[in-house]
């Protein structure tokens, strides 16, 4: 065996993952579990030492497929495996507590899929055990993935450095088509009390999270509208347990379709959101502008290697903007990739959030996003829902104190619908 491939002439401690779920997320994750270690290097040797799922056959196949050791079907016992440090959580939003929760106090760090629960009392109640298990050295972090983009992190990066000078407004969009048809399958997304909301956390969370991180503040206040245009489609025999036929059943739609909000964020700025798994035509188009007193910055995921920057204060016969390529290696991420000019792709935006965990745990720091972040956008997830339900104009999302900002950025000013409220 050559040196390279000898673990024994490996200096590096293990890092033993175990992965709940095996479906669309499963996949994400297992090949960046396969793929960072090739790309970065870790101060800690990832393993994927256990698969886990209900289905015994189709956990047996996909473990095949992607590289893990063994399977399991119950996921209480890989918390108390000898061979897991790390339990990674991608199955749906309702089973996210009870795992995560015996996870940490289990002593086996946590990374949790987003959004971090089903509602904001799961997630307090995950942020509090984040918290106890931090002060033994045990952390945890949501998978908010987006933020791992190279262009979303260059925004970042130039939004803290004032680049657009003092932020005005924000623009986020996040449009899907895969319910527009009526006669589209029953799945668990649709159902409130395995996913907890619709097109608001499946995708809106990315867009919560997303405005946050780039710009450092939080939503304050939000004002907002969910819809339903399918309230009901056909069950499938995997729905039902009849082996994969169709049914002429159906199956009630407890979700939104679409979700429109407009927030109030720290400092003053506006924000508009718009979620949707209806819009004709576009498949999986996230959209972000932030538009300042100096300048904007605006990214969009279906040319994902791009950022446009506008800088006002150039001659006047050169204002517009400017598309900058993010795969230089000065830029996030990149030097461990391709050539310059060879783009990344969805799936790298996993990679690098596996290299960061693993960089953070070596270190013995907490990685981000923290749960006490997940729980900051829950908070915000509910408010919306709660504005839409009684049809309030503004609704308060609750303190954001753990929200982690840039040390560079100034303190929050009052926000205009906390200023409208105390006139």
């Amino acid at each position: 065996m050559s040196p390279e491939n000898d673990d024994s002439a490996d200096p590096r401690g293990d890092l033993g993952v175990a992965l709940i779920g095996h479906g669309f997320m499963g996949a994400a994750h297992s090949q960046a579990w396969r793929t960072a270690p090739a790309f970065f290097d870790l101060p800690l040797r990832p393993r994927t030492a256990v698969l886990v799922g209900r289905d015994v056959e189709a956990t047996r196949s996909a473990a095949a497929r992607w590289g893990w050791r063994r399977t399991e079907s119950d996921w209480r016992r890989v918390v108390e495996s000898d061979d897991v440090q790390l339990v990674d959580i991608c199955s749906p939003g309702s089973t996210h507590v009870e795992i995560a929760v015996a996870a940490l106090e289990a002593g086996k760090h946590v990374l949790c899929e987003k959004p971090l629960a089903n509602t904001v009392a799961e997630a307090e109640r995950m942020a509090e055990a984040a918290a106890a298990a931090a002060e033994r050295g045990v952390l945890a972090m949501v998978g908010f993935s987006y933020r791992r983009v190279p262009a979303i992190t260059f925004a970042r990066d130039l939004v803290a450095r004032g680049a657009i000078g003092e932020l005005r407004q924000v623009r986020a969009l996040y449009l899907q088509d895969w319910l527009v048809d009526p006669e589209g399958p029953m799945t668990w997304r649709l159902d409130k009390a395995a996913a907890g909301s619709g097109s608001l956390g499946d995708i809106g969370a990315h867009l919560v999270d997303a405005v946050q991180f780039v710009t450092g503040r939080a939503l304050t206040d939000v004002s907002g509208l969910l819809h339903t245009f399918t309230t009901e489609r056909p069950l499938l025999g995997e729905v039902r347990g009849l082996g994969g036929t169709a049914s002429s059943e159906r199956g009630q739609v407890t979700v939104d379709d679409a979700a429109i909000f407009t927030a109030c964020i720290e400092g003053g700025a506006l924000g508009t959101f718009e979620a949707t798994r209806v819009a004709t035509g576009r498949k999986n188009a996230l959209r972000l502008e932030f538009s300042g007193t100096g300048g904007a910055v605006a990214i969009d995921l279906e040319r994902m290697n791009e950022i446009e920057v506008y800088d006002a204060g150039a001659p006047v016969d050169q204002l517009g903007f400017r598309t900058i390529y993010v795969t230089e290696p000065e830029h996030p991420y990149a030097a461990s990739w391709w050539p310059t000019g060879h783009g990344l792709g969805y799936e790298h935006a996993f990679s690098h959030q596996v290299r960061d965990l693993v960089v953070a745990l070596a270190a013995g720091e907490q990685p981000t996003p923290s749960f006490a972040e997940g729980l900051q956008v829950q908070r915000v997830l509910e408010a919306v829902e709660r504005s839409a339900a009684d049809g309030s104009r503004w609704t308060p999302t609750a303190p954001a104190s753990a929200f982690t900002r840039p040390a560079s950025e100034p303190p929050a000013t009052t926000s205009p619908a906390t200023a409208a409220a105390a006139s």
